[in-house]
């Protein structure tokens, strides 16, 4: 699989033609593109489009594709960036941290803040579990990071981003999946999986959820990350709960259905970062949170 078929596949998807595509984005011929995208799809191993006469639309492995086709592109952009970089005199840094998997959805938009304003600068990119971000801004090898909200942190300063609601997950043929939304004592009757040591704050809101409706889960699993909760999910067919931008990491073998009520649990997503951190570009990115989230709020999904 090569770059430029992430390039193609990608301007492919957000056009909805190969025509418009090959025309307006890529500047080729359409038939090169076409076989461009069959060879894509060989390499894949399944069918990402599926043709009509009115063009061309995301199969479900489409869609599943295309969120990881963005990230590796903007990934390879910032990799580029920082080898040429390095080629050159010292320039201003920058490092950033992202709760594992969030990079997705807000390394893109971040990047592109940074580039407005300053072009020059080297940005170095992290994912990792929240307490492990906390543990980085404490000693100064992060500038900024994506994270829960981590207690105990006295030095930590911290951002609201959003508050992320947070949705059931369960195998694609449970017989829950067939509403439209799950309530507690629902899922409370199923058994359940529980999220590790390595994401507190999310442990706590789960836990606070359950308490607060009388109800208690029976759990014998416990989940370290998003992978580890798909698989787990649908081998033991269990229920766990996770915050909604799991979405974009949902296989065929698991869904999702938001959880029913007006109380339903919410966790927040916020930057953190050290208060004796004096660098100018956090200072910048700071006052330019509120036009980053639009962007993401705004971008294609």
């Amino acid at each position: 699989m090569e770059l430029r078929h992430l390039k193609f596949f990608v301007a492919v998807a957000e056009e909805g033609s190969l025509t418009t595509a090959a025309q307006k984005r890529l500047h080729t011929a359409q038939p090169s593109l076409s076989r461009q995208i069959r060879d894509l799809e060989y390499e894949v191993g399944t069918e990402l489009f599926s043709r009509s006469v009115k063009g061309v639309e995301l199969t479900p492995a489409g869609r599943a594709f295309l969120d990881h086709a963005r990230l590796a592109l903007a990934q390879v952009e910032a990799a580029v960036s920082a080898a040429r970089r390095a080629s050159e005199p010292a320039r201003t840094s920058f490092a950033l941290g992202f709760l594992t998997g969030m990079e997705m959805e807000w390394l893109p938009q971040a990047m592109r803040i940074l580039r407005d304003e300053l072009p020059n600068i080297d940005v170095t990119v992290s994912s990792q579990y929240s307490p492990d971000l906390a543990d980085a801004l404490m000693r100064g090898k992060l500038d900024l990071a994506f994270m829960r909200r981590e207690t105990g942190m006295p030095d930590l300063e911290y951002r609201l981003v959003l508050c992320e609601p947070i949705m059931v997950v369960m195998p694609s043929d449970h017989r829950l999946a067939k509403k439209k939304s799950v309530t507690a004592k629902e899922i409370a009757k199923e058994p359940f999986i529980h999220m590790s040591g390595t994401a507190p704050v999310f442990r706590q809101v789960i836990d606070d959820f359950f308490a607060k409706h009388g109800f208690s889960v029976k759990t014998d699993l416990k989940i370290d990350n998003l992978g580890m909760a798909m698989s787990l999910v649908a081998s033991t067919r269990a229920l766990t709960l996770l915050p909604r931008y799991a979405k974009n990491f949902l296989t065929w073998s698991v869904t999702s259905r938001p959880i029913e009520g007006d109380d339903s649990p919410t966790i927040d997503l916020v930057v953190g970062y050290n208060k004796a951190n004096r660098s100018p570009v956090l200072k910048l990115f700071l006052s330019r949170i509120d036009d980053l989230v639009s962007r993401v709020a705004e971008s294609p999904a």
